[in-house]
């Protein structure tokens, strides 16, 4: 099963990025209109947009789907139900190709449910309480995103015509249209998990590894940012997009600093994940939406490598997750090592791997920019805290002293697991400069003094020397981070975030919503709405039907009432 799904991905993938290459070199798209039924003057017609941005998108996501397929032939070997694990995956494929290659809102909305729907049955794939306490974060932190594509819908009815490529120009020129463009924001961020989101994103970690490789990388989390990127001149130099940038920005920095005081395997890298959602985010409330794209694509290779190489090493240890219970990896497992170093540099910027290519300039396009100084000291601690981080992992499990005990049979001998790596990797080292020279051919100009343009360079190094030298006495830094002890749950909880997403905020809000429900629909509206106004018709169509049943004695009552009506008054 899992190798015909992926052979059928793989060429899908290679089909779509050729053309992608004929749409790119040609100039040319396609916008398909395929009219499903018509009854007298109403018609049902589904639109397909085919450019050279949505066959590139379509090529990564199922070049990753497929080898995530292969993977999880190993890592679910021996599960009873793989076979439904293959089908709600591809299914989750699926309902991301809809989302792609529909230009109209309500197509989207689609692909849009679907991708919600599917998490949540893959983030509750293995059946516990706290599977289905972060299925439940998920699904509903995600509804808020379909809520305002519907009320956009509705909105969007005021132009004829739900295919919003068309009118972007019109929406842009719209000060009455500001709403529509607020509530496509608000999806888009629900959906990338931007603050006050960001809650579902590490508790999606539940979901078994192949679907976090998945998910994390050209998926889910990468649909938010699709959509705002296909709807960037709508809302260009507006005050949404100051907004998106101060939010991306502050989801950035939070993140990454999160991951400082992560010891979750998986989580560090879902923070890793989300601190990379707020690059796309800030750079496309900036304005550069191609940017936003290209980082989208490189990232997506070699994160989703990075979580291969997670898989690998939580299945070898035995299910463990905590990195404290790792080290000395790179004596038994040479080759997960290696790409998972490889996944790493690409990930912290490192000169001329993938990341770079897509990071670097977007970092040097906002330094140049009239950014503002909160934003700029967010972009440069945040670059600082991703290679901080970085280099504890790599100190933690890669490094540092052999802390498994008895779990000597750690090993990479599984060539299920390992061979899809190699594809991915030669993406993490490769596919920067490619993409580089398609999607951004003409050269930026960028002026920056010799600070500025060693800035990132300084922060990284920076960032890397504290990443491990602090952890080298990783004993001594948790004894005097107690002194700290506030502002480290502070800063390692996400900012309290998930406790405000669920017992604070949102359970407080679903008991008045309960409240609410039995004082007014169960109880006020009932006895004196519906209900009571049937009862009240019944009677009075009781009565009138007596009266037309021609009874003698009715009228005689009737007639003697109105006698004595008459005596009295008189």
């Amino acid at each position: 099963m899992y190798l015909s799904s992926m052979v059928f991905l793989l060429l899908g993938s290679s089909t779509s990025l050729v053309m992608s290459l004929v749409s790119l070199y040609m100039k040319v798209g396609v916008f398909i209109e395929w009219e499903i039924i018509s009854v007298n003057s109403g018609s049902i017609v589904m639109t397909l947009i085919i450019d050279w941005m949505s066959l590139m998108f379509l090529g990564f996501v199922m070049l990753i789907s497929s080898m995530v397929l292969y993977y999880s032939g190993g890592y679910m070997e021996g599960d009873p139900n793989m076979n439904r694990f293959i089908y709600m995956v591809l299914m989750f494929v699926v309902s991301m190709i809809a989302l792609i290659i529909s230009p109209n809102l309500i197509s989207i909305l689609l692909g849009w449910d679907g991708l919600g729907l599917v998490s949540y049955c893959l983030v509750i794939y293995y059946q516990n309480e706290k599977s289905g306490a972060a299925g439940m974060l998920t699904a509903l932190s995600n509804r808020v995103g379909d809520v305002a594509i519907l009320l956009a819908i509705s909105l969007m009815s005021a132009y004829g015509g739900w295919n919003f490529i068309y009118y972007l120009n019109t929406i842009c020129d719209d000060n009455s249209m500001g709403l529509l463009c607020f509530l496509v924001v608000l999806a888009g961020m629900t959906k990338s998990a931007q603050i006050p989101f960001s809650a579902w994103l590490p508790a999606a970690m539940a979901a078994p590894t192949p679907v976090s490789a998945l998910v994390h990388s050209s998926t889910l989390v990468t649909a938010g940012v699709y959509l705002l990127v296909r709807f960037e001149p709508a809302m260009h130099g507006s005050v949404y997009s100051q907004g998106l940038l101060l939010l991306g920005c502050s989801t950035m920095f939070m993140a990454g600093l999160g991951a400082n005081f992560e010891y979750d395997l998986k989580k560090i890298i879902a923070l890793s994940t989300l601190s990379q959602l707020g690059v796309m985010m800030s750079i496309l409330g900036f304005g550069m939406p191609d940017l936003a794209f290209f980082h989208l694509l490189s990232h997506a290779l070699f994160k989703a490598l990075l979580f291969m190489c997670a898989g690998v090493v939580i299945h070898s240890a035995k299910d463990y997750q905590d990195i404290r219970m790792m080290g000395g990896l790179t004596k038994f497992m040479p080759l997960t090592t290696f790409y998972m170093n490889l996944a790493n540099l690409a990930l912290c910027g490192m000169p001329f791997m993938a990341g770079f290519y897509s990071k670097d300039l977007i970092l040097e396009m906002a330094f140049m920019g009239s950014i503002n100084y909160i934003s700029f000291l967010m972009y440069v601690f945040a670059t600082g805290l991703t290679v901080c981080y970085t280099a504890r992992l790599v100190y933690y499990s890669v490094t540092g002293g052999f802390n498994m005990g008895s779990l000597h049979t750690v090993n990479d001998e599984s060539t299920l697991l390992t061979s899809p790596m190699l594809l991915l990797g030669l993406g993490a080292v490769v596919a920067g400069a490619l993409l580089s020279w398609l999607i951004v051919p003409y050269p930026y100009m960028i002026c920056l003094n010799s600070f500025y343009k060693s800035l990132v360079l300084i922060v990284c190094g920076t960032g890397a020397w504290l990443g491990y030298i602090l952890n080298l006495g990783s004993f001594l830094y948790v004894l005097n981070s107690l002194g700290f002890y506030s502002s480290v749950v502070f800063s390692g909880s996400m900012w309290f975030l998930p406790f405000l997403s669920t017992q604070s905020v949102i359970y407080k809000f679903l008991l008045s919503g309960l409240e609410a429900y039995k004082m007014g629909d169960q109880g006020w509206l009932e006895n004196k709405g519906g209900h009571n106004l049937h009862n009240s018709l019944m009677k009075n169509s009781s009565l009138l039907e007596k009266m037309q049943d021609n009874s003698i004695k009715l009228y005689m009552i009737t007639f003697l009432f109105w006698a004595v009506l008459a005596i009295v008054i008189i």
